[in-house]
């Protein structure tokens, strides 16, 4: 039948009405306790927002730390290729010797290139590859197959896998006479 737990029956079949059953609050309590709920959690977005916000303050922060202070390594590097050249500027050396100083200065920039992982690109008698070099002339083919590279105007670089710099080259092209 009805089963209504606030509703007790006596022994005589009447049913009273238990007064300790549960009541509901009213409607006001319902609605203040759901804007404070509502208030807790955008207090806590603006809380996360705000950490969003110093997360990527800080890490741009970090970001331009590491980018100055790689920076700054790779020109205190340079400095010392800089002085040769100075001192090759300023020495009196005959032309043998000032060559052997411009070669010595030559060969410091290649190796702090290569300490960088920067690596020329040796096109020179292969085939034209227009994703490492750019053909700025053509050459009358003597004896080397079309499109073969015969001179280089400019070295090409790679840094790791990457092109730095394409090479500018000259290729081997048949006369059409």
């Amino acid at each position: 039948m009805f089963d209504d737990p606030s509703v007790l029956k006596t022994e005589a079949g009447e049913a009273t009405i238990d007064e300790q059953a549960p009541q509901q609050p009213p409607l006001e309590e319902e609605v203040a306790a759901a804007n404070a709920r509502a208030d807790e959690n955008y207090a806590k977005f603006l809380l996360a927002v705000a950490d969003f916000d110093n997360y990527k303050k800080r890490m741009q922060r970090d970001f331009d730390s590491l980018v100055s202070s790689r920076r700054r390594m790779l020109l205190e590097r340079f400095l010392p290729v800089l002085d040769n050249l100075e001192r090759a500027l300023q020495s009196n050396a005959d032309g043998e010797t000032l060559r052997g100083g411009i070669e010595q200065t030559l060969r410091g920039f290649e190796a702090l290139l290569a300490g960088e992982g920067v690596k020329a690109v040796v096109v020179k008698g292969k085939p034209f590859d227009p994703r490492v070099a750019e053909a700025i002339g053509t050459s009358a083919s003597s004896g080397e197959a079309d499109d073969t590279v015969v001179a280089v105007a400019e070295k090409g670089y790679t840094l790791g896998d990457e092109l730095l710099r394409p090479a500018k080259v000259i290729v081997a092209k048949t006369s059409d006479e």
